[in-house]
């Protein structure tokens, strides 16, 4: 413990060139890893799904590094640490929300759906129209999720290579290097490479977390309670902005966060049902269901992935409190830290473990970002060429060289623009950032989802209704809430436009959503129902008759 308390408050900690030469050596590697895959892409069924190949278990832990992203690595730690339990509790929202998509979602998607989630919206209605509002609704949650994920990217430059919050020449160059990389995963190994890169960074996550986690565990004699109790010793207070907050006990009981004001009660509510929710309109988790041989091997994938997030969501909570209480300072060198709460992680493995430590688990948090990034483009840019181009514009005429091209040419234009997102969004906190994105994938997709797997009478016009409606409320919503203006952590410091007074609006778009969907419905009631496709569709998704096979052995 003497080098612990021995420890400097770190506002820039450990070795740039050490940080840069581990990182290096995960993007090597899983370069090799992308341009061996790039030789089995050869169809347009390889490049968007992998020749559907994967077995269940693979995909499970490839679906787990798409999911863990830096929002739970970085912005959970974070929150938990200088929020203690309402900051655990986006741990429970995020693993709730799988029982959602194993339930509902998985298996029926499988079977229903070939490339993506508007191959399934698309199967009874008017092909054109919903094909367009799937594809427009993917766009915008994966780049609210992109949003997050770069903005990720930010904070941990910003820690590791000493690039102070105000340069923002110097995080903007490093961030666009990371979107570069993202482009090269996606443009060379389509998504058979991206998986791959998903289950190398699954392990390496999970075993990183893990050794943190018993290591602070074998500081305190492998006592939770004397971590958390050192965690409530070591911060009387929260210093941060110029205000002083009083922490100690509050940090183990609810409220810092969401339990000041009765508004705040609110949006918790909000966030709570935009996180259980949103899971299962994931564009991005949706259709990794699509790259294993059968629906069996999708609700496998989904078991693999609960037990692994399961596992990983409990580390966040040592990880969170260990932070707080061993790094020098504690709550308030962590808030005010470059990159801000999300360099918790980084900042406690620099204090049990030192340079090499931080090294390591730099190139962890790094590789987190790639991955997810690269799995969000491929899925943004397989939406717009599939549905768009190939279903909308050619009518389905498209041939699949021409639909894949056009997919790479989307994800360059989708990367430049998630390196601007990420250079606008520094120093938010990245598990927030996702909620948002949770919560416009829970407004715009899953009521559509649900309505067209379940009820026979719903028809293109609910869909359309269900869609643009649940995506331009949360949007707007978004837009006007305390999230992006007016408030001290607001995307924008020195303007304040906000009217709805609650940061997630998960509470009125997800309901507007679904009530949308039922008006739509009655009043789009003349086009008649096709009840033998109804039917068709009901049986394949529930026995995987007439579903989409593997293309290439395993």
């Amino acid at each position: 413990m003497d080098h612990l308390a021995q420890g400097s408050a770190p506002a820039s900690v450990g070795n740039p060139l050490l940080n840069i030469s581990i990182f290096a050596a995960f993007v090597v590697v899983t370069l090799v890893v992308v341009f061996q895959a790039s030789r089995a892409t050869k169809t347009a069924a390889d490049y968007y799904a992998a020749g559907r190949s994967f077995t269940g278990a693979q995909n499970g832990i490839a679906i787990s590094g798409d999911y863990l992203s830096a929002a739970s690595f970085l912005g959970i730690a974070g929150a938990i640490a200088v929020t203690g339990y309402d900051g655990f509790l986006y741990s429970v929202g995020f693993l709730v929300a799988w029982l959602v998509a194993l339930l509902l979602v998985a298996e029926l998607l499988r079977n229903t759906g070939k490339y993506t989630m508007g191959d399934v919206l698309s199967f009874r209605m008017r092909q054109r129209p919903v094909r367009a509002a799937a594809a427009t609704s993917t766009l915008v949650v994966s780049f609210f999720y992109l949003f997050a994920q770069m903005a990720g990217a930010g904070a941990l430059i910003a820690l590791l290579l000493k690039i102070p919050n105000t340069n923002i020449v110097g995080q903007g160059a490093v961030i666009a290097i990371v979107g570069v990389l993202m482009i090269v995963y996606v443009l060379v190994g389509g998504m058979r490479g991206t998986t791959w890169v998903q289950i190398i960074k699954a392990a390496l996550l999970l075993v990183s977390t893990a050794l943190i986690t018993l290591w602070v565990l074998a500081l305190f004699g492998f006592s939770l309670s004397a971590v958390l109790g050192q965690a409530v010793s070591a911060n009387p207070v929260l210093e941060t902005a110029g205000q002083t907050k009083p922490l100690g006990e509050k940090l183990l009981g609810p409220g810092l966060q969401y339990g000041a004001t009765a508004t705040a009660k609110i949006d918790f509510i909000s966030l709570a049902l935009a996180l259980v929710l949103g899971t299962a309109g994931l564009p991005h988790i949706l259709m990794r269901f699509y790259t294993v041989p059968s629906a069996k091997e999708a609700r496998r994938s989904v078991v693999w992935a609960i037990w692994l997030i399961g596992i990983f969501y409990l580390f966040t909570l040592v990880l969170g409190y260990g932070a707080a209480a061993l790094v020098p300072g504690g709550a308030t060198t962590i808030a005010n830290a470059p990159g801000r709460t999300n360099s918790a992680a980084p900042l406690l493995a620099y204090v049990l473990g030192g340079e090499v430590l931080l090294g390591f688990i730099s190139a962890v948090a790094f590789a987190t970002i790639l991955a997810v990034v690269a799995g969000l483009t491929i899925t943004a840019s397989a939406s717009f060429a599939h549905d768009v181009y190939a279903n909308v514009i050619k009518r389905g005429e498209a041939p699949p060289d021409s639909e894949v091209r056009v997919a790479r040419i989307t994800a360059v234009v989708i990367g430049v623009i998630a390196i601007a997102a990420g250079i606008l969004a520094r120093n938010q906190n990245i598990a927030f950032l996702v909620a948002l994105a949770f919560a416009v994938a829970a407004s715009a997709n899953l009521p559509t989802i649900l309505y067209t797997l379940f009820w026979k009478r719903f028809n293109t016009t609910g869909a359309l209704w269900s869609i643009y409606g649940g995506l331009t409320s949360c949007v707007l919503l978004i837009i006007f809430s305390p999230a992006v203006s007016g408030s001290p952590t607001a995307m924008l410091k020195d303007v304040d436009f906000h009217v709805f007074p609650l940061a997630n609006p998960g509470l009125v778009s997800i309901p507007l959503s679904f009530l949308l969907g039922v008006i739509g419905t009655y009043v789009g009631g003349r086009q008649p129902v096709d009840e033998a496709k109804f039917a068709e569709m009901e049986v394949r998704s529930l026995t995987g008759a007439g579903s989409e096979k593997a293309t290439i052995s395993h």
